[in-house]
């Protein structure tokens, strides 16, 4: 702590003398010896003392800053956060725009190919409707020409059947539900049969199971199962790609061989389909099918 003392106040005195000299040095004009010595020795003594009562007070101003800039800070953070989740949920939004746009090409491709007629819509939700297992519902209706027992398919090959009808929606239940059941014909033989969904009695595991009618008909696994088409194209349109053989069985004292299938479409990411509303002109046969991949020795 300062004392009071004689020795004290002289020190003091001669600090004020020392810094009064160096003001007046320091206002006077031009670069004489006197006046630049002066300068120099007050800059020796002082220098140091004013470099320690920066650094001792650095902490404190820069703490001092810091709390003035907090604020602006946290809004800039804030406006930034804002701005990427809205980047964010614009490139997903573009994805998502891409990829149904992709999915809307080849639904026109297979209707062109098909000669089908469709309305183009959206699976929206899974429901349960009318005692179905498994059902979407679709973003178009009465409203669109939509009616009961019209085929629904994708890019890839049959969905199912339109069920029931509102105004702006419509209900369509899947080829995989249990209570499907779809005219079919292999690729190749022509050989038909029945695609029923899920597992049928001494049937293999599956989603799709083909019941060919026929127990010497040739059929092994790579077959690909078309649908043979209703009357007047209701429900189902000919020529709508349903899946391939997976794995043949036959059961002794059976009356027809069971076949699983890989079906055609991706039935747990549906999002672009179409509704046939009116069928092709003649059977499309297999011209609906994409072409087969090359072996790989013919490549």
């Amino acid at each position: 702590m300062f004392r009071d003392s004689p020795r004290s106040r002289l020190v003091l005195a001669v600090l004020l003398v020392a810094a009064v000299a160096l003001l007046v040095l320091d206002s006077r004009p031009g670069g004489d010896p006197v006046t630049s010595a002066g300068r120099a020795a007050g800059e020796y003594v002082f220098a140091p003392a004013a470099s320690g009562v920066g650094w001792a007070a650095a902490p404190a101003v820069s703490f001092y800053d810091g709390l003035r800039a907090a604020p602006r800070a946290a809004e800039r953070i804030a406006v930034l956060e804002a701005e990427n989740a809205e980047l964010q949920e614009r490139l997903v939004a573009a994805r998502n725009d891409d990829e149904r746009a992709a999915q809307l090409a080849e639904l026109l491709h297979l209707s062109g190919l098909g000669g089908y007629e469709i309305v183009p819509a959206q699976a929206v939700t899974r429901v349960t409707a009318r005692g179905f297992a498994r059902t979407v519902t679709l973003d178009v209706g009465a409203e669109s020409g939509i009616r009961p027992d019209m085929t629904v398919v994708n890019g890839h090959g049959l969905v199912g059947r339109v069920v029931e009808v509102g105004p702006a929606t419509s209900t369509v239940v899947l080829a995989t539900d249990v209570a499907s059941a779809v005219g079919a014909r292999l690729e190749a033989t022509r050989k038909i049969g029945v695609v029923r969904g899920g597992t049928v009695p001494g049937g293999p595991d599956a989603e799709l199971t083909l019941e060919l009618f026929d127990m010497e008909a040739p059929v092994e696994a790579g077959d690909r199962v078309l649908t043979l088409g209703s009357h007047d194209g209701a429900p189902f349109v000919p020529g709508v790609p349903v899946g391939t053989v997976e794995e043949v069985q036959s059961s002794p004292g059976a009356l027809s061989r069971l076949a699983r299938i890989a079906p055609a479409v991706d039935f747990a990411a549906l999002d672009v389909v179409g509704v046939v509303v009116a069928g092709p002109a003649e059977d499309p046969r297999d011209s609906v099918l994409p072409p087969r991949p090359e072996p790989e020795g013919d490549r």
